[in-house]
């Protein structure tokens, strides 16, 4: 149960005749209804309260976001704090474990100190951090089966000191508690000080294990400082995992150390790759900030440029015309699964993904197939008549995908040294009634991409397969723009506005098909920012504060809608914009500092 109990300050500080001399502005801020209400200071005031403070007390979950899922209760008493004196405390010296958490210790320093700016009067109390309840490792790695959770308590040890105390079962349920610790330090701007309540005890941890974000560096290129702004972002949302679709028929950034040639042949430009080193740095930034990097290497479709130096049918229909006849946007190309170069080939990109990433999950794509593209293929039609006797009905194409996955499994297994590997693939024909029998769920996760009434729900639950929910409908995050191919609007319009994203349930879309008793089978969400129309100048503002709306319903799932989450949605925004992420503005200032008003 979340309580929160009413803010008094300590030590009282009179009003004088003029306002102005004592606070720097002449309005405070007063809890009323559940809203912060603009208020003029009076000599009646004993404590005013600024608009941060108020915030922190006003709604049963604070201004927290996501909110906690557990017990939340602050102190009647803030206290400035000094961020210089913020320390981590731990006897556990020279591991893994030791050295992430001091970088968290490092961005929490960071943060605070953002959270004032150059406005913050230096002096204040000082921290201790300390952590415990789990076993140091250096063999740190988020799994599905990882416990997130943790508890938080803030106790003022003396005039002085403040101590924090972390209780979790990983490292990343430390992590997460720095978030939230970071989100409890505010800025007084009646005083200019950082403040911090000086008694905090909150239990929390998230409901669903994925909660992501995709972001496409295939159809435009996204440099290595967007998608580190990007995980920021995730980080200070509590999300835990960057879907990477890394490659795809526009482009072949990802240099691949076994066959370089596909990077050569295929990215933009010599600067619009990701190397080695790009990819580890860019995992090691993500683990810092309890986030897997999570490649895809989408497969048999969407594959094209990069390819050409390989020859020998190993994709078919590249750049075929008309392109409406062979996929859903140019360039088409698929690979060909009778061609054995093809595995070879995927072995050795398998391998250097594996390597590269040291993923826990792997996501191998398999949307979108077009069956007449592989019917325009005599290498493959041949194959199929006269090697194998088929014939050349739907049913045998899709017979055909069905060795094409089998096989790639197969390099995909040897690559990760023998070892199975969970696998996500994207709802498609393979998950259509007739054909589901090719899937087994015991190897395959389910990412839904379709929308939040497709029957296919429901057939993969009752087929036992767990499912990741990115329902287009509410979750594709380019939508509602200018059509690229033609006039009119994109082809999944509307936009999908953050009120939407935070109302898309898993649990109410389970219950909507009628299968709430397979509710376990849900592992969680992502948002999906593909990137025809974005490249890093405009990544940022597509997708926050919008993807903290889904991250707020995957880590809490609440019964409560969006209209509940409004003011703290704001606050949230607002954070974006102090961390130097440019997030998309929701409403006019305005309406921030006069809750209540700005109402449909």
């Amino acid at each position: 149960m979340i309580t929160f109990l009413l803010i008094i300050f300590v030590v009282q500080v009179g009003i004088s005749e003029n306002i102005e001399e004592s606070f720097s502005s002449p309005w405070h801020y007063m809890c009323k209804g559940g809203f912060c209400k603009k208020e003029l200071i009076t000599k009646e005031v004993i404590a005013p309260f600024s608009l941060e403070v108020c915030e922190l007390f006003c709604d049963s979950s604070s201004s927290l976001w996501p909110r906690p899922t557990g017990h939340l209760s602050l102190s009647k008493s803030m206290i400035q704090l000094d961020p210089d004196k913020i320390l981590l405390a731990s006897s556990h010296f020279g591991t893994r474990v030791e050295y992430l958490l001091e970088r968290n210790v490092g961005l929490l320093i960071n943060n605070v100190k953002s959270t004032g700016g150059v406005l913050a009067k230096c002096g204040g109390v000082g921290m201790f951090i300390r952590y415990t309840g789990f076993n140091q490792t250096n063999n740190i790695k988020l799994t599905l089966d990882t416990d997130e959770s943790y508890t938080l308590t803030v106790l003022q040890v003396n005039k002085t000191v403040l101590e924090a105390t972390i209780t979790a079962k990983s490292y990343f349920g430390v992590r997460h508690a720095l978030e939230t610790l970071s989100q409890m330090i505010v800025f007084d701007n009646l005083r200019n000080e950082i403040q911090i309540p000086n008694e905090i005890s909150i239990v929390d941890g998230p409901v669903y294990p994925y909660r992501g974000v995709l972001l496409d560096t295939s159809r435009n290129f996204i440099n290595k400082a967007t998608i580190l702004r990007t995980i920021d972002g995730m980080a200070m949302s509590k999300l835990n995992t960057l879907h990477w679709h890394i490659v795809d028929s526009q482009s072949f950034p990802y240099v691949s150390e076994t066959w370089p040639k596909f990077s050569k042949y295929g990215s933009y430009a010599i600067d619009k790759v990701y190397d080695q080193n790009d990819v580890k740095e860019i995992v090691e930034y993500g683990l810092i900030r309890g986030i897997r990097v999570l490649p895809e290497f989408d497969a048999p479709a969407h594959v094209g440029e990069g390819w050409q130096w390989v020859g020998n049918d190993t994709v078919v229909c590249f750049k075929a015309e008309p392109w409406k006849n062979y996929c859903v946007e140019p360039p088409c190309g698929q690979l060909n699964p009778t061609s054995e170069k093809v595995y070879e080939l995927l072995e050795g990109i398998y391998k250097d993904m594996i390597q590269d990433f040291e993923p826990d999950l792997f996501h191998m794509g398999g949307d979108e197939v077009n069956i007449n593209c592989w019917n325009s293929s005599a290498a493959i039609t041949n194959w199929m008549r006269i090697s194998n006797g088929w014939n050349l009905t739907e049913s045998s194409f899709y017979r055909l995908w069905d060795y094409f996955q089998r096989r790639a499994l197969e390099k995909l297994t040897i690559a990760n040294d023998g070892k199975d590997i969970p696998v996500i693939l994207w709802t498609s024909g393979l998950t259509n009634e007739e054909n589901i029998k090719y899937l087994d769920p015991l190897k395959y996760i389910v990412q839904i991409w379709t929308t939040k009434d497709d029957p296919t729900i429901g057939r993969l639950l009752r087929n036992n397969f767990k499912l990741i929910f990115s329902n287009y409908d509410s979750l594709y995050l380019d939508c509602g723009f200018s059509a690229w191919i033609g006039e009119g609007s994109n082809w999944c319009a509307p936009y999908k506005g953050w009120q939407n994203i935070y109302d898309n349930s898993p649990l109410r879309i389970v219950r909507s098909q009628r299968f709430e008793s397979k509710r376990n089978l849900i592992l969680g969400g992502e948002a999906a920012l593909w990137t025809e129309q974005v490249d890093s100048a405009t990544v940022d503002a597509k997708i926050w504060p919008r993807s903290a709306a889904l991250a707020e319903r995957l880590w809490a799932e609440p019964n409560s809608t969006w209209i509940h989450a409004e003011q703290r949605m704001l606050r949230h925004r607002e954070r974006f914009v102090k961390r130097g992420i440019s997030a998309e503005s929701l409403q006019p200032e305005w309406c921030l500092k006069n809750q209540g008003h700005c109402y449909a």
